[in-house]
């Protein structure tokens, strides 16, 4: 069980990463061009295995233990009336995860993989981020610890999603805290329609980077004072991934902006991830291109739960299943083609 006594422990643990194996990496390359298709036809599934094979860390990877872990927190700001709904909509989601009725069960049924949801902080709600940090630095570092502690080593990807009511304002105002702007550009509409609660999420974020403002130099400051609960928990499970040579497959928005921080600290920080999906939410590929990391398909999602990453899982497994099912070239008895 690893503990986070400090902000300065959590810094050195995020500056101090593995790096990806690029023997591994290349040996998928070499064996893909020997496979019975035109060279580099299967495209991005090709490039995907590499990437698999990179952070596992083997050249050939495996998928057969996959893990969604899908975390949950409420938040203060909603007191800002940024969202119609009532924070107690967490935990009934929650509990319709439990039960299986939520999306995300369907399709993690359909990807035949492991689902768990886990409330950090007891759901109790962060302090509202326009009048005071989110979090004190203790329940900060005990909501990391508790992302980092719930990856087990035995995976072979973790996908990761989130359920919390106000928590896309959340992600606007650690994107606008780590990437510059105003509420404007990162806030959208979320679960709402009503053109107040859109005007109400970018006044709030516009209040917090005012409140805020001498801190927003540190990543580490910025979550803890801009964050939820289940913000620092995906922070800690990415990082927890990467010390276990685990690769991720965040969802949308809310995740991205969870782990943001970490490319800030480490310019290596989430080479070990890939975004599953474009968001609906306009925030999401203004943040996505800041990181360098452009989502693998685009379907108009905005509900979250990890659904985004699990839509990915099957096309995961069609790349792994050609790169290790096919016949090459030889195997057929044929000429390999003319490059």
């Amino acid at each position: 069980m690893k503990n986070f006594e400090t902000l300065d422990q959590l810094r050195q643990a995020c500056t101090e990463l593995p790096a990806k194996d690029d023997a591994s990496e290349q040996a998928t390359y070499k064996r893909q061009a020997t496979l019975l298709k035109p060279p580099g036809s299967l495209g991005e599934l090709e490039n995907l295995v590499g990437w698999l094979a990179a952070w596992q860390k083997k050249s050939i990877p495996t998928l057969d233990r996959i893990c969604i872990i899908i975390f949950a927190g409420n938040h203060g700001v909603t007191a800002e009336n940024v969202t119609p709904y009532h924070s107690n909509i967490t935990e009934m989601m929650i509990a319709q995860i439990n039960q299986g009725g939520a999306a995300i069960n369907q399709l993690a049924k359909n990807a035949n993989v492991e689902l768990r949801v886990i409330p950090v902080n007891n759901l109790d709600p962060t302090e509202n981020i326009c009048q005071a940090p989110a979090m004190t630095e203790k329940q900060f570092l005990q909501a990391v610890k508790a992302g980092y502690n719930a990856v087990t080593p035995n995976i072979d990807l973790l996908c990761l999603g989130e359920v919390g009511i106000g928590n896309t304002t959340i992600a606007a105002a650690l994107s606008a805290a780590l990437y510059g702007g105003d509420g404007a550009q990162w806030v959208s509409k979320g679960t709402s329609t009503a053109t107040e609660h859109t005007d109400n999420k970018q006044k709030a974020v516009d209040k917090a980077l005012a409140l805020h403002e001498t801190a927003l130099g540190d990543p580490l400051e910025v979550c803890r004072r801009l964050g939820g609960y289940e913000h620092a928990a995906l922070f800690g499970a990415v990082l927890a991934a990467r010390h276990l040579n685990i690769p991720v497959l965040l969802d949308g928005f809310v995740c991205t902006a969870a782990v943001a921080a970490l490319q800030k600290l480490n310019q290596t920080g989430l080479e070990h991830t890939k975004i599953s999906h474009l968001s609906a939410e306009k925030g999401h590929l203004l943040l996505a291109g800041n990181l360098g990391l452009y989502p693998l398909i685009a379907f108009n999602m905005r509900l979250g739960e990890g659904t985004g990453a699990a839509t990915i899982i099957p096309i995961l497994k069609g790349a792994l299943a050609c790169y290790t099912g096919m016949n090459s070239f030889k195997d057929a008895g044929l000429p390999p083609p003319q490059v």
